[in-house]
């Protein structure tokens, strides 16, 4: 018999809404399996599947019963007017003894099947999530927040869309066994968007209304070019300039998603989540300017500016 898959689908019901901030929107889902539901870290990946012009989940949910051991397979077999939408997300909080799931979504427009759906969602609506099964035998997955044991310093940049994730991160920072010095820096669309957040870190809001014209991503570069890195890495093991052995390539077409390859004995810590291109400027920053290995950083593009992302 195969074994069971780390992942499985779950029939979800939203059962509330509540705003977070001007463009943040936390949904709270329920459903009589979400008790089996797992989350390994506060970046937890889950896809959403949303419904198309009015159609039914219950061809998805069919199929997948009968496919379990494959929900992806099982999702690609359905006819393209059956197929719903899917879009990543993270679980911004699992609460398995209420059978309750909270995914924060950012709001953005009429613009796309999640946003679309956010904008007009109401309690008792139904999607399907797939998430980590909590009875699976297989192994963790769909997480890259990963802090060596030793680390000292610890750099978190990120973007609306990964400020749930980066809000999760600071909640667990006192799990760590040192005390490492975190700076996190979070680009946000409004100056009403800021939250108030453990501060377990440095934390430095970046709104964009408070420079108009400005481009996605730039008051994050500008940040983080502002703190004096150079120095701070050598002193952590880094080397003072740029290293050929870490050299970065400028390809904009380059990976969406790298993740550090580090071990416990790492003392530097950056986690980026933004969009790709901005990610990859931002690593590319550290790596070639800096001089942080590129083993210490992890870098991910969550969305891709000028593609329907939501």
């Amino acid at each position: 018999m195969a074994a069971k898959p780390s992942y499985r689908l779950f029939d979800i019901t939203l059962a509330r809404r509540t705003q977070v901030s001007a463009s943040l929107v936390r949904f709270t889902f329920t459903g009589p399996e979400v008790s089996h539901m797992a989350t390994y870290a506060p970046d937890q990946r889950v896809k959403l599947f949303f419904p198309e012009g009015g159609g039914s989940l219950d061809p998805l949910f069919e199929i997948a019963k009968l496919e379990e051991h494959d929900w992806y397979g099982a999702y690609r077999a359905l006819p393209d007017a059956q197929r719903p939408s899917a879009r990543t997300y993270t679980i911004r909080a699992l609460r398995p003894e209420k059978a309750e799931v909270d995914v924060e979504f950012v709001l953005h427009g009429d613009n796309g099947p999640a946003s679309r759906w956010a904008m007009h969602a109401r309690p008792g609506d139904r999607l399907a999530m797939t998430a980590p099964d909590a009875n699976s035998e297989g192994p963790k997955l769909g997480y890259e927040w990963k802090p060596p044991q030793g680390v000292r310093r610890i750099l978190i940049i990120a973007d609306e869309t990964a400020l749930p994730a980066a809000a999760g991160i600071l909640e667990t920072l006192d799990d760590l066994p040192l005390k490492p010095r975190v700076e996190a820096l979070f680009e946000v669309p409004r100056s009403d968007d800021v939250q108030p957040l453990p501060q377990a870190a440095k934390l430095h809001w970046l709104a964009r209304d408070a420079e108009p014209g400005c481009q996605h991503g730039e008051l994050l570069m500008r940040a983080v070019r502002d703190i004096d890195l150079h120095k701070e890495i050598q002193a952590l093991g880094g080397v003072p300039t740029a290293a050929t052995s870490n050299d970065e390539s400028d390809d904009e077409d380059g990976p969406l998603w790298e993740p550090a390859t580090l071990d416990d004995r790492a003392p530097f810590y950056a986690w980026i989540a933004a969009e790709t291109k901005v990610a990859m400027k931002l690593r590319r920053y550290l790596v070639n300017e800096c001089g942080l290995p590129k083993q210490y950083v992890t870098s991910m593009g969550y969305w891709r500016q000028g593609k329907a992302n939501g």
